[in-house]
C-alpha cells in the first residue's frame, strides 16, 4: 500500500476530490485577501485594483469557488445514499472539480489585474457548476422527489447557478445591481439552506450513535418553514428594504434557536460512548451550528435599529457571525468527520481541526469587533490573517490524506 500523497488517488470518490479542490482554494482565496487587505491598507505593494471591487470578488470567491466544492463533493457522495440509487464515475465528478478549481485559479488571475481572466474563471466554474447540478437534480428525478433533504439541498444548489450565472453576466454588462443579487442568493439562496438542510438530517443522527437514550428532534416541518423565512429575507434583501428583515429574522431565529435546544447531545460523560476525541468531533457540530442563533440575532438587531433610524450600526458583523461563525465552523466539523470515516480513520476530531475550529472561534470575533473599532481595515486584515493561520494545518493534513489510499484497504 502507497503511504505518499500522489494526484491518483484524488480521483478515487467524489469526496476525495472536491474536498481537496475545496482545501486548496481556501488557502488560496484567503492568501489573495489577506494581501489585498494589507495593501489597501498600508500600501505594502501598489497592487493594481482589479476590473472588479475587491470585496465582491471575495463575496463570490468564497461562496461559489471555496466553499461549493465541500458541498458537491458531500452532496454527491450521499445524494444516492439517502435515495438507494447507484453512484456516479469519476468520469462524472472529475469535470465538477477541474472546472471549480480551474475557475478559482482564473479568478484569483483575474484579481490581480488582467479583466479576461475573471471571464474565463466565470465559464470554468459555470461548466463546472453544471455539471455537478446535472447529476444531483437527476437524482432527484429518478427519486420521484421523495426525499426531502434531497430536494431541499438540489434546490439550493440550483438558486446558487442562478446566482453565480447574475454573476457572470455582470462581467459582461457592468449593472451592479447582478453581482449585489449574487453575493445575495450565494447567502440566503445557497449556502444557508444547504448547511441548514444537511445539519437537519445528519446532526440528530450523529448524536444518536454517540449519546445514550438520546431523542433526535427533526420533523419536517421545521424545513417547511425555514425555505419561505429564508426566501422573504432574501427578497426583502434585494428590494433594500432592510428595515423589513426582522420579519424573516425574528423567526429564523427563533427556529434556529428552537432546533438547536432540542437537539443537543446533554448526556455527561457516562451516557456519551466513545474517547474524548470522538466525542469532541460530535460537540463541535452543534457548538458550531449556535453560531447561527448568533447570527440571526446579530441581523434582527440590525434590522430594528435601521428601522428607528440608526443606520447600519453593526456593519457587515452579522454577516461573518454567519459566514466565519457558522459556516467555517461547521466547514471544520463537517469536512473532518467525512474525511476521517471515509479515509478508514476513527471519528475523531485531531489536533490539526481541533486547532482549526478554536482559532476560527476567536477569527470571528475578532472580524465582528472589527466593524466596531476604528482603522477598520487593519483588524480585518488581521482577521483574515488569523484564516489563514487556522486553516493551514487542517488542509495540509486533509490534502494528504485525499493523496493516500484508505488506511483500512477498502476501495474509495
Amino acid at each position: 500500500m502507497e503511504t505518499f500523497p500522489s494526484p491518483r488517488f484524488l480521483a478515487n470518490a467524489p469526496h476525495r476530490l472536491m474536498f481537496a479542490v475545496g482545501a486548496g482554494n481556501v488557502l488560496l482565496a484567503m492568501a489573495w485577501w489577506t494581501l489585498w487587505l494589507a495593501d489597501t491598507r498600508w500600501h505594502l505593494l501598489g497592487l493594481r485594483q482589479p476590473a472588479v471591487y475587491g470585496g465582491w470578488i471575495h463575496a463570490i470567491v468564497m461562496q461559489y469557488q471555496v466553499l461549493a466544492p465541500f458541498m458537491f463533493g458531500f452532496l454527491l457522495t450521499v445524494f444516492p445514499r439517502w435515495m438507494g440509487l447507484d453512484d456516479i464515475g469519476r468520469w462524472h465528478y472529475v469535470p465538477v472539480g477541474i472546472g471549480l478549481f480551474g475557475g478559482q485559479l482564473l479568478t484569483l488571475g483575474g484579481a490581480f489585474g488582467p479583466a479576461h481572466l475573471l471571464h474565463l474563471g466565470a465559464v470554468f466554474t459555470i461548466a463546472g457548476w453544471a455539471t455537478g447540478l446535472f447529476y444531483l437534480l437527476r437524482w432527484v428525478w429518478r427519486d420521484g422527489g421523495r426525499t426531502w433533504h434531497a430536494v431541499s439541498c438540489a434546490g439550493a444548489m440550483l438558486l446558487g447557478f442562478a446566482g453565480f450565472l447574475a454573476y457572470a453576466v455582470y462581467l459582461h454588462t457592468g449593472d451592479a445591481r447582478l453581482v449585489f443579487a449574487s453575493i445575495k442568493i450565494g447567502t440566503w439562496g445557497l449556502l444557508l439552506p444547504v448547511y441548514f438542510t444537511v445539519a437537519h438530517r445528519m446532526f440528530p443522527f450523529f448524536a444518536g450513535n454517540m449519546v445514550a437514550g438520546y431523542r433526535p428532534w427533526r420533523p419536517m416541518w421545521v424545513l417547511g418553514v425555514f425555505w419561505p423565512l429564508v426566501l422573504l429575507h432574501l427578497c426583502l434583501e434585494l428590494v433594500h428594504a432592510y428595515e423589513w428583515l426582522w420579519l424573516a429574522d425574528a423567526p429564523l431565529l427563533a427556529l434556529a434557536s428552537a432546533w438547536l435546544w432540542r437537539n443537543w447531545p446533554r448526556a455527561g460523560a457516562e451516557g456519551m460512548r466513545g474517547n474524548p476525541a470522538q466525542r469532541a468531533l460530535l460537540h463541535v457540530l452543534f457548538r458550531g451550528y449556535a453560531w447561527l442563533p448568533v447570527a440571526m440575532a446579530l441581523y434582527l438587531a440590525q434590522s430594528i435599529v435601521y428601522a428607528t433610524g440608526g443606520g447600519f450600526v453593526l456593519g457587515r458583523a452579522p454577516a461573518h457571525a454567519l459566514f466565519i461563525g457558522f459556516f467555517g465552523s461547521l466547514l471544520v466539523a463537517m469536512v473532518t468527520r467525512v474525511t476521517q470515516g471515509h479515509s478508514g480513520r476513527a471519528l475523531e476530531l485531531g489536533g490539526a481541526a481541533a486547532f482549526a475550529f478554536a482559532a476560527l472561534q476567536l477569527v470571528a470575533v475578532l472580524r465582528i469587533v472589527a466593524e466596531l473599532v476604528p482603522d477598520q481595515m487593519a483588524w480585518q486584515a488581521l482577521a483574515a490573517a488569523g484564516w489563514l493561520l487556522a486553516f493551514a494545518p487542517w488542509v495540509l493534513r486533509s490534502l494528504h490524506i485525499y493523496g493516500t489510499p484508505r488506511i483500512d484497504g477498502r476501495p474509495g
